[in-house]
């Protein structure tokens, strides 16, 4: 598949996505347009994305941020503690506006905001208040959504919390910590009555699958006012957790699975990584998101920590023109066949080689 029609295909599925939204939110004028406004954006950030394209500037859609590796809890099997990095200074509040703002010039249209704990970020809420044509996806584990946060999420609409769950009180309190279900239950009420539009972000795994999956569970989100379900698979970083992964046949049914879910129930269903047969490999390494580390370094995705060049040194214009980031899309790494579900984490001898020999390339 050429690359100019996985490009197209990906810009229909988050197309597709926000119509969805429309309809889902049908029963409710204002949210309704509040939809049909990020679509348009949406449309207009692709324009903005070919005129680059033109000029040998590969803009993803998606940028995926991790503002912080600090975090308030230690989930087991966490992959942002397990590829932990020695501290290193995180990107001032001016340097994350600028990246932000020419994010947004750039043609990115949707950014995820991750950790660690993101709103252990005591400015951010500051810096998504003035930057409204970018939707953001507050991923979030919830503890810190006191009333003056959802205070100021009320009034900026086009930042999206989503709380992470890892299915009923048994499986969320013990990955996450003894109370944190019954927590975000209570947060979950406490958006849903402010009107808020919101999601969760479910870690799939061989033991959860058949939770995660039930119509009968997601419905019981649904009607807790969840509207919004992130499906990401699990990724072995953490050594002895193997046993996590989805089986085979259950990462060939998911698909199928989440299909139906769209058909029979009112939300919006995201796999991550994605349906990678649909879109010929990965969309990782900007073939549809890339990652930024807290620090300022421009990577495929958060599992593949691998990076050759950092914001806090140049533009992201010029990051995206990474020798790595394009040898890493012209090679034939993202077709692989894995047993979990990041390609590049589970090729990270390869991944790690590849980056040595591309360390000293110049930017063209």
């Amino acid at each position: 598949m050429s690359e100019q029609r996985h490009v197209a295909l990906f810009d229909q599925a988050i197309h597709g996505l926000f119509r969805d939204a429309v309809r889902i939110c049908a029963g409710e004028p204002a949210m309704a347009a509040r939809m049909l406004r990020m679509l348009g954006q949406q449309r207009r950030a692709v324009r903005r994305r070919k005129a680059r394209a033109a000029v040998g500037i590969e803009v993803p859609p998606l940028l995926i941020m991790s503002v912080t590796q600090r975090c308030n809890l230690h989930c087991k099997g966490c992959y942002a503690q397990a590829l932990h990095r020695d501290e290193a200074a995180e990107l001032s509040p001016e340097a994350t506006g600028r990246l932000l703002d020419e994010a947004h010039e750039l043609g990115v249209s949707i950014v995820l905001l991750a950790g660690g704990e993101p709103l252990l970020r005591p400015d951010l809420l500051d810096l998504t208040e003035g930057r409204r044509d970018t939707l953001f996806a507050l991923f979030t584990n919830g503890l810190l959504l006191d009333e003056a946060c959802i205070d100021r999420l009320a009034a900026q609409r086009h930042v999206i919390p989503v709380i992470s769950l890892e299915g009923h009180q048994a499986d969320t309190d013990a990955r996450r910590g003894r109370g944190v279900h019954a927590h975000t239950v209570q947060i979950m009420g406490r958006l849903r009555r402010r009107g808020l539009f919101f999601g969760t972000s479910m870690t799939i795994t061989r033991q959860n699958y058949a939770t995660l999956c039930a119509p009968e569970y997601l419905s019981d989100l649904i009607a807790s006012g969840c509207r919004l379900f992130f499906f990401v698979e699990y990724v072995p970083t953490a050594p002895g957790t193997e046993d996590l992964v989805l089986t085979e046949a259950q990462r060939a049914e998911l698909p199928a699975v989440l299909e139906a879910l769209r058909a029979g129930l009112p939300g919006l269903f995201v796999e991550l990584p994605g349906d990678e047969d649909l879109y010929g490999g990965c969309l990782a390494a900007g073939r549809g998101f890339v990652h930024i580390s807290a620090d300022g370094r421009l990577e495929p995705c958060p599992f593949a920590p691998f990076s050759d060049v950092s914001v806090q040194d140049t533009s992201l214009a010029d990051a995206l023109r990474s020798p790595f980031l394009r040898a890493l899309r012209e090679s034939d790494l993202h077709l692989a066949e894995t047993q979990g579900g990041c390609t590049l984490w589970a090729q990270r001898d390869q991944v790690t080689a590849l980056l040595g020999q591309h360390m000293a390339a110049p930017f063209e």
